[in-house]
This record gives C-alpha cells, sequence and structure tokens, in this order.
C-alpha cells in the first residue's frame, strides 16, 4: 500500500500552483548613458586593429598636404589657416569618410538588425560609433598640428584648444556621416557622399579664405569642420580673442547635435525597415 501525501491531492491546497494574475512585468528599460559606454567600448575594440592602418594614411595626407602649401603659403594668417585646416581634416577623414562607409556597409549587410535586437536606445547606437570613430582622429591631429606649427614656425601655445575642438568638430561631421551612411541607398553612394564630404573639407578648410571667391566663401561657411578650423586658427595670434573662438565651437557643437539628432532618426528608419 502507498501513502499519497494530501497536499498533492486534487482537493489539496497545493494541487493545482496559482497563475500570475496580469502579464508579467517588464525590465527597467536600458538608460542611455550606460548603453552609450557599452557601444562605445565595443566599437573601440572592434575597429582598434582595422582602422589604424587608415588613420596612418589620414595622418600622412595630411602632412603631406601641409608640405605641399609651404611651398605657396610662406607665414601670416594663411599659415595660420593651412595648419589648423590640415590638423582638422584628420577628423574629417574619419568622421566623415570612414563613418558614412560603416553605416552604409551596416544597412546594406543587414547589421543593423543586429544592433535592433540589443537593449540599447538608438541614440547610443549612433553616438557611440561616432564617439568611437572620432576617438581614433586625436594621435593624428596633435601629429599633424604639431608638424605643421614647427613647419610653418608657428607657436604651440594654445595647442591644447585642440582637446575642445576635436570632439566637437568631430561630432558635427560625425553626425553628418552617419547621416549619409544611414540615407544613402546603396553602399556606394555612401562611400561616394563620404569622399564629397571630405574633399569638400580638404578643399574649403586648408586653403586660405583669403583667395577664395565670394561664392565659394559662402560654401566654405555651410561646412561645419570650418568652425573648427577657424577656432583653432585665431589662437596662433599674440593675442586670441577667445570669445571669437567659443563663438566658433559652439556652433560646432550646435551642428553636432543636430546633425546626431538627425543620424539617430535615420537609425530608427533604417532599423525597422
Amino acid at each position: 500500500m502507498s501513502v499519497v501525501p494530501a497536499e498533492v491531492l486534487p482537493g489539496g491546497s497545493r494541487a493545482v500552483p496559482e497563475t500570475a494574475s496580469g502579464p508579467a512585468e517588464l525590465g527597467p528599460r536600458a538608460r542611455l548613458w550606460p548603453s552609450l559606454a557599452a557601444v562605445y567600448r565595443a566599437q573601440l575594440s572592434r575597429a582598434r586593429v582595422a582602422r589604424i592602418p587608415l588613420l596612418f594614411v589620414a595622418t600622412f595626407q595630411s602632412v603631406g598636404i601641409a608640405v605641399m602649401m609651404r611651398g605657396v603659403v610662406e607665414g601670416g594668417a594663411e599659415a595660420q589657416s593651412v595648419v589648423a585646416g590640415s590638423s582638422v581634416l584628420v577628423v574629417a577623414y574619419v568622421a566623415l569618410n570612414l563613418l558614412s562607409q560603416y553605416f552604409g556597409h551596416l544597412r546594406a549587410s543587414g547589421g543593423l538588425d543586429h544592433y535592433a535586437t540589443l537593449p540599447v536606445p538608438p541614440a547610443a547606437v549612433v553616438l557611440g560609433a561616432a564617439a568611437a570613430y572620432a576617438s581614433f582622429t586625436v594621435p593624428g591631429t596633435l601629429v599633424t598640428a604639431v608638424f605643421g606649427c614647427v613647419l610653418f614656425g608657428l607657436p604651440l601655445t594654445n595647442l591644447w584648444v585642440l582637446l575642445a575642438v576635436i570632439p566637437l568638430a568631430g561630432a558635427a561631421l560625425a553626425g553628418l556621416g552617419a547621416a549619409c551612411g544611414l540615407l544613402a541607398p546603396r553602399p556606394e553612394l555612401a562611400t561616394l557622399l563620404g569622399q564629397l564630404g571630405m574633399s569638400a573639407a580638404l578643399l574649403l578648410g586648408v586653403l586660405p579664405a583669403g583667395r577664395m571667391p565670394e561664392a565659394i566663401r559662402l560654401a566654405r561657411d555651410l561646412l561645419p569642420s570650418t568652425y573648427g578650423v577657424e577656432a583653432y586658427a585665431r589662437t596662433f595670434g599674440p593675442h586670441p580673442d577667445w570669445a571669437l573662438v567659443l563663438v566658433d565651437l559652439g556652433v560646432c557643437a550646435g551642428v553636432g547635435v543636430v546633425s546626431l539628432a538627425v543620424a539617430t532618426r535615420a537609425y530608427r528608419r533604417a532599423a525597422v525597415r
């Protein structure tokens, strides 16, 4: 004879387990800053090996342009513009060219589906990738700036201004690069847009503004990297106008907020298709 506990009988108190009433509670939403830090670390580790050769190319290209302009420009305000433009060109190469190619390839290959399944806000994906790519520009920009100052005999006193120019100009250009990659229907078109943007930063940022026609100057004022170039170039004088430097940096910051917002919206549209 077997003995069955009363708790497991149909009339017992524990015969049928109680089910929870109502839907199960979801976990808390992922916060922006922890998600941004996670995406930034992942992008930084992924791109470290692949992007270092390209960063060397960007630095070598900017240094070569400074050397080439040394035979045309002797000194003064034009030399300041050349050095500042060559330094910011490293940021433009990575933020515009490489980031547009990355997001264009990510959209074409279906890589956005992977990010769409992660519990991270769309803004964290765009900002994390942009910040990771912009981080690679710091060594090349500093090397180009130091080399250019020595080449043209400019002071190195206010080199620290680049610590503000790099992230602000990088944010503005990275937002444009990400938007080009996410909005372009084909990766080839994203690469083309990135190349055109970098060429505009080269021609309009490095060449002295005083030698440009009026129509070209207006186009130069529409380029976000111009204000980063102007902010750095103003610091070479004996008595820099720091108010104008802050205004130029503020323009870069404002364009960066708008361009990154556009890139985030483009990411949302591309991720749900």
